[in-house]
């Protein structure tokens, strides 16, 4: 038993036991509420669970001002606890930390985490929004959000170390390798370096092939007290570490464009689970974008300030690379409806159930997922490990 196993096995355990998705891509068909209901009912269904057993409800950015609320009363549950935080697209992260801290806190001993979007069918992505505090200081002189804001990133970040075009493009080709293992991916053509490289220019120096996905889609995540991993019809992916921070809403106000939160919120989770970045079997990192990427690995600490262009060539983090990362294709070429971190759980906990197929990462037991939200302004790292 690892130090962060011994560490957990103190307290009373957490592990997510179901995760599910709704339809992907554009769904006309759907809400955003009838989204989070199809993924919860096939999450809960998945662990062999019931709306009756759910005592703790979690979401964010899927309904009005209290989305909580809205979604339990659609959903007939009436949660004990809950927590709609909305720290971008690394809430779930966030959540899945909160879950586990109210389980071994004895609060509660069933959490849903949920979160639906149809950003692509409503076209909302480019919407206008209030221009509040500093934001007032960018809007209104034309940096488009949020590609603009990670295009300052990239270009500080080449300006530094040298990082160039070809290296971010590596990215996103190793991203569509898993996508071509993946028969849900709508995007499994390959790629190369030169195919991202003359895609139209975005915001520079990001193209086209740089930035996610825009889709529909929802997602739900269901994490049970060891006490009920004798009832669940799973295989238990426990939750070991968990580590949150946010360091700024506007871009203009990142301390450092270079270093992202995940400095600190992943040593945070590493430290809780005992364990070490050479023990990770699986990444499942934000990829907004490719310098998204990047930044997390160096601020995480798999490379120094400055390395992750390299790091990342040369298939590293392709199917059968030393780092395997984003093995469903990611937010480049799998989906990515506004806010993708509950993605990242559901992929790293099927990859850690050995579930995954032709993309599955041979003897997966420990996973590192790390949520981005915002422009680069928060950051939620979990450490996911196959129950023993």
């Amino acid at each position: 038993m690892s130090a962060g196993r011994a560490r957990r096995a103190r307290g009373r355990r957490a592990a997510i036991v179901g995760v599910a998705e709704s339809d992907i891509g554009k769904t006309p068909h759907l809400t955003v509420l009838s989204q989070q209901a199809l993924a919860a009912r096939d999450a809960l269904a998945e662990a062999g669970l019931g709306r009756g057993d759910v005592d703790a409800l979690f979401t964010a950015g899927a309904w009005g001002w209290a989305p909580t609320m809205t979604l339990a009363e659609y959903l007939g549950i009436q949660p004990r606890y809950t927590d709609s935080t909305n720290i971008g697209g690394s809430s779930f992260e966030a959540h899945a930390g909160h879950a586990a801290a109210a389980i071994e806190a004895g609060l509660i001993d069933v959490a849903l985490i949920t979160y639906g979007s149809t950003q692509r069918t409503q076209r909302s992505r480019g919407r206008p929004r209030p221009a509040d505090l500093t934001a007032q200081f960018e809007a209104p002189f034309g940096l488009p959000q949020p590609v603009g804001a990670y295009a300052l990133a990239a270009m500080r970040h080449m300006h530094e170390y040298g990082t160039t075009p070809e290296q971010l493009a590596e990215v996103a080709v190793a991203a569509r390798e898993w996508a071509r293992l993946n028969p849900r991916a709508p995007y499994r053509d390959p790629l190369t370096v030169q195919d991202v490289l003359g895609s139209p220019m975005i915001c520079e120096p990001l193209r086209k092939l740089d930035c996610c996905l825009v889709t529909d889609g929802g997602g739900a995540v269901v994490i049970a007290a060891e006490d009920r991993f004798a009832d669940v019809a799973t295989v238990p992916v426990e939750v070991l570490g968990h580590g949150e921070t946010h360091t700024h809403a506007t871009i203009s106000n990142m301390p450092d464009l270079t270093v992202t939160g995940a400095a600190r919120s992943g040593p945070a989770a590493l430290e809780m689970a005992g364990v070490g970045l050479d023990d990770i079997d699986v990444a499942e990192i934000y990829d907004s974008f490719t310098i998204t990427v990047l930044l997390t690995l160096e601020s995480l600490g798999f490379c120094k300030p400055g390395e992750a262009g390299d790091f990342v060539s040369g298939g590293r983090t392709a199917p059968g690379g030393a780092l395997p990362m984003n093995t469903n294709g990611g937010g480049l070429s799998y989906t990515h409806p506004g806010m993708y971190g509950i993605f990242l759980l559901i992929e790293a906990t099927r990859q850690l159930r050995g579930e995954c197929g032709d993309r599955q990462v041979p003897g997966a037991e420990l996973a590192l997922v790390h949520g981005t939200g915002g422009v680069l302004s928060s950051t939620s790292t979990v450490i996911l490990g196959r129950h023993r």
